[in-house]
């Protein structure tokens, strides 16, 4: 077996796959979402910029001939000089029914958060509620269990890190994975915050939702009937500028009503547009 610089490894060019998983990135960094940086920010902190490189040419060459994520497991399997394809696995902290269930109250609680997640997008701040929890988003230094069945006894190998590259590019196509590998689906998690509502803990016996008023006899309202039913503290800090006009409308659960068999919702958000293009102006 010959012995390259990086210690007891086949030193020999990987076997050419038809087929295999190649990453959209020529060259460069890998990784355009700010999630997705920031997985990969970790692997360049805590592994051989070396064996990085070397498995940034693996993934770009297609050397990864499948990749399945679960809850706290990545299993893929990638060929290199030898017949057979190395066995890789990648482990981290998969979080519980209850822990889940903490987290999704916590985010639920937060409007902007909340009302981002249900239209598809991850907000930075999603950290932070993860950080608040007691339990990290991302793993940290030593927050990963990587296995490759591969010779070479350095941490990680080439091939370890081609998976990490390619893992980072599929959190750019869906950052639900982030919360998947966590142990949350999408469609449960969605579930979930449509439920929670904006409750502090996700239960019944939580703080109030977001959108419930009291209903109160319009003679005891005259003074203030129409001000806002929920406190600034409860909405939480404003949407960003970059958020879209009919995020709320997104959130929201539609209303079963149509006006001319259109429903509701599809005649409400070129309004909601044409509103804030005319707040542009």
């Amino acid at each position: 077996m010959p012995v390259g610089r990086d210690g007891w490894f086949e030193a020999a060019r990987p076997i050419r796959v038809d087929g295999g998983i190649r990453a959209r990135s020529k060259r460069g960094s890998i990784g355009e979402q700010w999630w997705s940086r920031r997985f990969v920010d970790l692997l360049e902190l805590v592994c051989d910029a070396g064996r990085l490189q070397r498995g940034r040419a693996y993934a770009r060459r297609g050397q990864v001939l499948d990749l399945d994520l679960g809850p706290g497991l990545v299993k893929a399997r990638v060929q290199g000089s030898r017949t057979e394809p190395y066995d890789v696995s990648v482990r981290i902290t998969a979080y519980g029914a209850d822990e889940w269930a903490e987290l999704t109250g916590a985010l639920g609680a937060r409007a902007v958060h909340r009302a981002k997640l249900l239209a598809g997008e991850m907000p930075p701040e999603i950290e932070d509620v993860f950080e608040q929890c007691g339990l990290p988003l991302f793993p940290g230094e030593r927050g990963l269990d990587m296995e490759c069945s591969c010779p070479d006894w350095g941490f990680p190998c080439k091939h370890l890190s081609a998976v990490l590259y390619l893992l980072a590019e599929a959190f750019d196509e869906d950052p639900f994975l982030v919360l998947a590998w966590r142990g949350m689906a999408r469609d449960a998690l969605l579930d979930a915050l449509r439920h929670t509502g904006g409750r502090a803990d996700g239960k019944d016996g939580g703080r109030p939702a977001l959108l419930d008023v009291a209903d109160v006899p319009f003679a005891e309202r005259v003074g203030d009937f129409y001000e806002s039913g929920a406190s600034p503290a409860r909405l939480g800090p404003p949407a960003d500028p970059g958020s879209p006009s009919d995020l709320l409308l997104r959130a929201l659960d539609p209303p079963p009503v149509k006006a001319r068999h259109i429903p509701l919702l599809d005649l409400l958000r070129p309004a909601y547009r044409a509103f804030a293009v005319e707040d542009d102006a």
